[in-house]
C-alpha cells in the first residue's frame, strides 16, 4: 500500500495521465526526475502505462477494499476514454500524444489490459459504462482488424501491439501480454454475463 500510495502521489499529473518512470534518490527518497522510456516524450501519456494504472489500482482495491484505489482507477479510465485521440474502436494509439496520429501504430495490448480491468471495475461499481466499453474493446479485438487468422501470426491471437517505439523494439507485432489480457478479458466477460464471481 505504501508503494501504491507513493506512486499515486508522484506518477500522476492533474489530468490523471501518468509518467512512465519516476526516478527516486536511493538515499533520500526524493524525486530526481520524471520521464518516459517507452512513450513518445517525458510529458506524454504512454498508452500502456495508463492501462497498467487502471488495472493496477483496480487490483489494489480488490486486495485492500480501500476505495481511494478504485476512485483513482476510475479517474485514469476517465482520462483514457475522454482523450481526444482515443479511436472509436477503443484500441489506443501507442501514445496518446504521438505526433502523427492518426498515422501512428495502435497497441492492442493496451486495449486488452483496459478491457479486463473494466470488467472488474464493473463488478465493483455496477456502472454500465465499464461493461459497455469493455464489450466494445472485445468486439474490436475479435474483429479481423486485430484478431489473427488461425495458424498465422506466429500462433498469437492478436496482431498490432507495440513494445517500444523509442527503442525500435517490437513495433506492430504480437505480444504475449496482449494475448494474456485478451483471454483474461474474455473469461471475465463470460463470468460477468453468467452472474458468476470473477475470483
Amino acid at each position: 500500500m505504501e508503494h501504491a500510495d507513493r506512486t499515486m502521489k508522484e506518477h500522476f499529473r492533474g489530468d490523471y495521465s501518468c509518467y512512465h518512470v519516476v526516478d527516486y534518490d536511493l538515499t533520500t527518497g526524493e524525486v530526481r526526475g520524471r520521464c518516459t522510456a517507452q512513450g513518445y516524450a517525458d510529458d506524454s501519456a504512454w498508452a500502456r502505462g495508463q492501462a497498467w494504472a487502471v488495472y493496477g489500482y483496480t487490483t489494489c482495491f480488490r486486495y485492500t477494499g480501500d476505495k481511494r484505489y478504485l476512485d483513482h482507477a476510475q479517474r485514469v479510465a476517465d482520462f483514457m476514454l475522454g482523450d481526444e485521440n482515443m479511436p472509436a474502436d477503443l484500441v489506443p494509439y501507442w501514445d496518446y500524444d504521438a505526433p502523427n496520429i492518426p498515422n501512428e501504430p495502435r497497441d492492442v495490448s493496451t486495449a486488452a489490459i483496459i478491457a479486463s480491468a473494466f470488467y472488474e471495475m464493473y463488478t465493483y461499481t455496477a456502472d454500465e459504462l465499464y461493461k459497455q466499453k469493455a464489450d466494445r474493446i472485445v468486439e474490436s479485438l475479435s474483429s479481423p482488424a486485430y484478431r489473427a487468422p488461425v495458424g498465422g501470426n506466429g500462433g498469437f491471437l492478436l496482431m498490432h501491439s507495440v513494445g517500444s517505439i523509442p527503442h525500435g523494439s517490437n513495433i506492430d507485432v504480437p505480444l504475449n501480454y496482449a494475448d494474456y489480457y485478451f483471454l483474461e478479458a474474455l473469461i471475465r466477460k463470460s463470468r460477468v454475463e453468467a452472474g458468476e464471481p470473477l475470483f
